[in-house]
């Protein structure tokens, strides 16, 4: 005990000269401007040296930059961009679905029969869906949610797992409010039994029969297909090599359990349908100036026909 005792002094005094020397180290880095200089600065010629070597590197970083990449993380893919920064039906690409991991199906036990003209090959007993088929039915679901939006139609877009969810809701807000979102779980007898389910009232007075349907996992919502298809609603779906492709009226072959490609889909096709809805708001403004003009020349006395032109 007496030793050690003892021997506490003198740890002491190595602990604060160890510190005081860290300190001092820390002070020599901090006054060093780079480290490939070995002393610090001590007069104005070394502090005019340093100034003459930044404007040089600066004059080397404006004659080479250019002819470099331009890459930043704004301009690059990032995995979160699908989501809060979707692409338009016309940026959508071979490359993106890829990315988003939309061409690998289920295990070729599992494949559909009605899948053949949409599988690519199976690689290590999984199929891989031919996205050479995706991107055209892609666009294709596109023009059908632009054209539904653009004549005031009302889109759904369904999906009950768990991380679709905000991909549903995303999507819905993007359009506006023309579209709605399913995300818990789609009540049996929504389409087939509207008295029961909504009341008479509001069955009567609102319209709440849906002119699109958008499905992120049909395999799950098989009886909501089919009361689209006893209301005859068209419907799109992404559509696995597990499934019929003749489930939904407009097919979509991708992943399903992908969250990725399911946030790709969905923001394609809420772009489509915003585009859509601006079409409308731009058919409106314009009629509602051709019946200005025409009001116009009715208290003139000269009535005639009104155009877009005049």
């Amino acid at each position: 005990m007496s030793t050690k005792a003892g021997l506490r002094p003198w740890f002491s005094a190595t602990r604060c000269m160890r510190r005081s020397h860290l300190l001092a180290l820390q002070h020599k880095r901090n006054v060093f401007t780079s480290s490939d200089q070995p002393f610090p600065l001590q007069s104005p010629d070394d502090w005019q040296l340093l100034q003459d070597r930044r404007t040089h590197f600066k004059m080397l970083v404006d004659l080479f930059g250019k002819h470099g990449s331009n890459v930043t993380r704004d301009n690059t893919f990032q995995p979160h961009h699908q989501l809060h920064r979707p692409l338009a039906p016309s940026e959508a690409t071979l490359s993106a679905l890829i990315a988003a991991g939309a061409h690998f199906g289920h295990a070729k036990s599992l494949l559909n029969p009605n899948f053949m003209p949409y599988a690519y090959g199976v690689r290590a007993g999984i199929t891989i869906i031919d996205l050479d088929s995706t991107l055209p039915l892609l666009r294709r679901a596109a023009n059908l949610t632009r054209a539904v939006v653009a004549r005031d139609g009302t889109v759904v877009f369904v999906g009950t797992r768990p991380d679709l969810r905000a991909v549903v809701r995303k999507a819905a807000e993007r359009i506006g409010p023309q579209a709605f979102h399913v995300g818990e779980r789609w009540l049996p007898g929504t389409l087939t039994n509207k008295l029961q389910l909504f009341g008479s009232d509001v069955a009567r007075r609102q319209n709440v029969t849906p002119d699109l349907v958008i499905f992120l996992n049909p395999l799950a919502n098989i009886h909501a297909i089919r009361e689209c298809a006893i209301q005859h609603i068209p419907t799109i779906g992404i559509i696995d090599s597990n499934v019929d492709p003749r489930v939904v009226m407009y097919a979509i072959p991708a992943n399903d359990e992908s969250p990725r490609a399911a946030e790709l889909i969905a923001g394609v096709l809420s772009i489509a349908g915003r585009e859509g809805r601006a079409l409308r708001d731009k058919e409106e403004q314009s009629k509602k100036l051709r019946q200005s003009r025409y009001m116009r020349a009715q208290e003139r006395g000269t009535t005639r026909y009104v155009t877009d032109r005049d």
